[in-house]
Formats: C-alpha cells, structure tokens, sequence
C-alpha cells in the first residue's frame, strides 16, 4: 500500500508510531481519540499501513498501543478496542487505555483494558475458538447433508465435505488443555505468585470454551455415525458390485459357454475332446464360485452383525447369488455326466462294432472244413455272434422308443401353445357380431370351424401325452414334461371352452337381434298386423339391451382371472351399431303409433 494513495487520511493522524519501544523491543502505537467522531474505516486503513512499515522480526516482537480516549467518548474507545483485537489480533501484545482518573471512580466496566496475551494463552484461545467454529460448521454440513431425504443430494453432500479440515480429536484434546488451564489459573492465581484475580475475558471464555466442547462432542459423535453408516454402505454397495459381477458372469458369458458345447461327439476321440473343453469351462467357473464362497460368507457376516434396515436387502442378494450358482453348477454337472455316459456309449459302440467286423468276416469267408469237428466249432462261434446281434437290437428299439418319447413330449408342448395361440385370437380378434342377421350366421359358422380346429388341438396333445405314458412303461422312465404338460392343456382348455361359449351366447343374441328388427325394419305392408304387435318391439328393445349389457362382462376363467373380448374401442365400435339399430326400430315404433305424423312430414 504506497502513502500517496491514502495521503488525506494520513495527515489526519488517527494513529502514528512514535518510534519509542517497550520492554519487550516492541513498537509503540499510538491512537489519539479526539472529541470528533472516529471514522473506523479510515482507522483500519491507516492500522494497516502503519502495521505494513516495520520488517517481520519487529513485528514478531508485538506491538503496544496506546489509546488516548481522554477527549473521546467511551463506547469509542471500546469500539476501538474491540477493533484491535478482532482486526489485528497477531500483532497487538498489550493495549492500554489512557482516561482521566475521575472517569475510574465514576465508570465500572466489563471490559478488560490491560491485558497480556501470553497469560492466558489467547493465541490459543483464538485458534481454538477460530477452528472449533470452522469444525462445526463442516460437521454440521456433513452431519444435516447426511440427513437428507433426497438420496442424490445426501450423496452428493456427504462426497464433497465427508472429511474435515482439522481432524477433530486434535481440536477437542486443544479445548480441554485450554479449559485446563482456565480453571487452573482462575483457582491458582497469576504465575507470578501474586494475588490476582481473573478478568472478564477469562471469566467469558471458560463457559464459552465449555459450550464450544459440548457442541463439538455433540456433533463429532454424530459425525462418527454418519462415517459408520457410511462405511457400512460402502461395502454393502461393493458386496452388490461383486454378486453382480458374479451372476452377469455365469448369466452372460458362462451361460454361452455351456451353450454352445452342446454336442456329445461321434467317436470316442471327439468325445474325449469335448470332455477336456468341459474340464477347461469347469476352471472357468471354479474361479467364480471360489468368489461366490467369500462374497457368501460375507453376507453371512454382515446379516449376523447387520441393521434390520440392511436384512432385506442382504438376503435378497444372498438368495440372488444362490440360485443362480447352483443353476450354473447343476448344468456343469449334468454337462459332466452326460459327456461321461457318451464316452462309454462310444466305447461300447465301438466293441460291437469290432464284434459286427468278426462276424461279417466269418459269414463272408467260404469255409471248407476238414472234418466235423471244426464245422461244430465255427457253428458255436457262429451262434455266440448271432446273440450279440439279438442284444444290439433290443438296444436299437428301446433307443427309437427313446426318441419316439422325446417326440412325443415335444409336440405335446406345441400343442398346448397353439391352443394357446387359438384362445388369444379368439379373445383379440372374433369380437364383430356382424351388421346384420346374415353376416352373423357366417360369422357364427366360421366360428364353429375355428372351435373344431382347437377341439382337433386339443385331442391331439392329449393323444401324444397318452403315448408318452405307454412309451415311459415301456422304458421304465418317469417323463420329463408330461407332469406339468396335462395340466396346461386342460387349463387352457377349459379357458377356451368358456370363452368360446360366451362367443356363441353373443353370435345368437346379435342373430336374435338383427332378425327381430330386420323383420319390423323391412317395409311389409300386406302383413301390416305382424309389424303392429307391440311384443316384437319389446323383444327387440330386451335382446338389444341384454346384448349390450353382455359386451361389458369380461370372461370369468375357474381361477377368477378376467378377460375381455377385443379392444375397449372395438366394443364401443359394436355398441354403437347395437345402438343405431335400436333407434331405427324405435322410430319405426313411433311411426306406426302416429301414422299422421309420417303423412305431414311427407
């Protein structure tokens, strides 16, 4: 700060430093208070280029100041205390206040004018003061960010503030040697030995040290729960970034792996080739059930420690993981097995075959024996050959069997999805009931055609899952699908059944309908006796209605599900033309009541 900026308010003199020192070597600055009002800010201005003067070993000894307030008024003067030691506390070693001896005998104050830094140790006091505020500010933050209902902020909060400053253990062990030496001195007296007593300040700053303690244990112990919870869902959030590594693994590329080795081979060498692949993918997988195991026992550990907020989370992971490592190791086994039995078949196959060679070379060779004992010997040969063959075909039909089975089964369960496949078109789209009685008999026709289609469907699954059970007494096997398959075919049977029955009640009522009021509507004046009776326009006005009524009633299955015809504007697209009829006839019966009516309007 160069003097010619602030020229004008240095030649004011509010403050100047005289050159003299103190015992200490500290310099001594001098502000003169005048009767005048002080102007703070150009006070502060000239502190600071008056502070800025001397070199840095001259200011590490403080400086004295004297403040004249004898022609000044006392809340000025307190004023500029207060300003010295909030402004430049640092450099400032004592104050001392010069008032007239009257103003003593007269004034009691609560402010302390003579005091000594190092006393006390109000360096200390104010660095304490200074972080512990600093501290508490920061936890608050952490601690109100971590109460937030809104997950994103909470995060976002707790990321950017979650480690203070100052580390608070080092700030609550400064409070309590700070509050110690406050209460030591207050009951020992100055060190000096002489009688003393404490001041205002010091009288101040034990409770303030005292509150500041119990905020900052207040607010570190929450801190430290907040740190807690934290650490707790920052390895839950690991645990669930592992089990998600796992299962996306076995799910993804595990699953492939074991998809595409599909085959059992045609020789034992391809076999055996297949089995070494399998025993390098069951590595493979090792390696991730090895993390299974720990991530498992993980869980295990934080569900018996774990909040009540964490268990339903922690066990829906543990199930996750579960079933789909135990889904993964039942196919590797059953992948295992199979390979194995496909290399004894080989083996076995391959015996027969050399077996088959022998034979084939004994019926081919032209035999000339020299005596009878040799032909009874290649006859028993012959014959024992002969018994292989028989035991190889017993082995071929129950194989066919076996896949007549397979057959079977799978075309049972086509079965029930094309019946499936039927009722879904029937519910999505039979919904026209037709424009007029006609168009309803065809449509009621064809619908009959589409029920005997499903009726053939549905007597056809039910033929293969009868020859699945003969082929399974047969093979002495329980049947893979069978079980469940039955019950699906007569489920969606019977949803079929009920829905194509309300399919016909509607095709009738609509035929009903139309008839009735096509029968009033056609203009038929030699039977006019027929189109007055008034019973035919009741008939048509209930049928309509009851039809209308009916279209709004979904199909009602035996397990209580619902179901409606088509498509809400499909409905309302039929219910529209049920309506327009319904008015034709309507008009039809007001025009038969007044017959001059009809003459004026024509």
């Amino acid at each position: 700060m160069e003097a010619s900026v602030i020229l004008p308010i240095l030649k004011k003199k509010l403050a100047f430093l005289s050159g003299g020192k103190d015992r200490r070597s500290g310099l001594i600055l001098t502000i003169p208070l005048c009767l005048e009002q002080t102007n703070m800010d150009e006070l502060s201005v000239t502190l600071d280029y008056l502070l800025s003067i001397p070199s840095e070993k001259c200011k590490a000894r403080g400086f004295t100041v004297i403040v004249d307030g004898r022609k000044s008024q006392w809340n000025v003067v307190k004023t500029v205390v207060l300003m010295l030691q909030n402004v430049v506390p640092a450099e400032v070693s004592l104050v001392c206040v010069v008032k007239p001896d009257e103003f003593w005998d007269k004034k009691v104050t609560h402010f302390c004018f003579w005091k000594e830094k190092d006393r006390l140790g109000f360096e200390v006091f104010e660095k304490f003061t200074k972080e512990s505020t600093s501290l508490l500010d920061e936890l608050a933050l952490i601690n109100n960010g971590s109460d937030k209902g809104n997950q994103q902020e909470k995060e976002r909060s707790v990321d950017l503030n979650f480690l203070p400053s100052v580390d608070p253990e080092t700030v609550l062990q400064t409070g309590h040697e700070l509050l110690s030496e406050l209460q030591q001195r207050r009951f020992n007296g100055s060190d000096g030995g002489v009688s003393w007593s404490p001041m205002d300040d010091e009288l101040l700053a034990q409770p303030q040290v005292m509150k500041l303690l119990d905020s900052l244990r207040e607010q570190y112990t929450r801190y430290q729960e907040v740190c807690r919870q934290r650490s707790k869902r920052t390895q839950l959030e690991e645990i669930q970034q592992k089990v998600m590594q796992v299962v996306n693994w076995l799910e993804g590329p595990g699953s492939e792996q074991l998809r595409a080795q599909w085959g059992i081979g045609d020789s034992i060498r391809a076999s055996q080739a297949l089995q070494q692949k399998h025993e390098e993918i069951e590595s493979q997988h090792s390696e991730w059930f090895a993390v299974y195991v720990e991530l498992n026992q993980q869980i295990a550990a934080l569900l018996n420690a774990g909040d009540e907020e964490d268990l339903v989370e922690l066990k829906s992971l543990q199930q996750q993981l579960s079933d789909v490592c135990y889904r993964q190791a039942s196919q590797l086994e059953f992948r295992q097995n199979l390979l194995q039995a496909a290399l004894e078949f080989h083996g076995v196959a391959q015996d027969l075959s050399q077996q088959l060679d022998g034979l084939l070379g004994m019926l081919c060779v032209d035999v000339a024996p020299a005596d009878g004992a040799s032909i009874q010997q290649t006859l028993k040969l012959l014959e024992e050959k002969l018994k292989s063959v028989d035991m190889v075909d017993v082995r071929r039909l129950k194989m066919l069997q076996m896949v007549q089975l397979f057959k079977c089964e799978e075309d049972a369960a086509q079965a029930v999805e094309w019946l499936s496949e039927l009722l879904d078109a029937l519910l999505k789209t039979h919904t026209r009931l037709g424009d007029d009685a006609q168009e309803t008999k065809v449509l009621l026709e064809k619908h009959r055609k589409f029920v005997d289609v499903a009726q053939s469907t549905y007597d056809y699954g039910r033929q293969l899952l009868q020859a699945t059970v003969v082929l399974c007494q047969s093979l002495r096997c329980t049947s893979r699908s069978s079980g469940d398959t039955l019950p699906r075919l007569n489920r969606v049977w019977k949803q079929f059944t009920i829905a194509s029955e309300e399919r016909v009640h509607r095709l009738e009522m609509a035929i009903a309908f139309h008839s009735n009021a096509e029968k009033i509507l056609q203009d038929c004046p030699e039977e006019p006796e027929a189109i007055n009776d008034e019973e035919q326009f009741d008939e048509v006005e209930a049928v309509g209605k009851s039809l209308l009524d009916r279209l709004t009633v979904p199909v009602v299955y035996p397990d209580g599900t619902e179901q409606y015809f088509g498509s809400p504007s499909d409905m309302a697209s039929t219910a529209e033309h049920i309506r327009d009829r319904m008015k034709l006839v309507s008009l039809k019966r007001q025009q038969l009541r007044h017959p001059e009516m009809m003459t004026t309007e024509s």
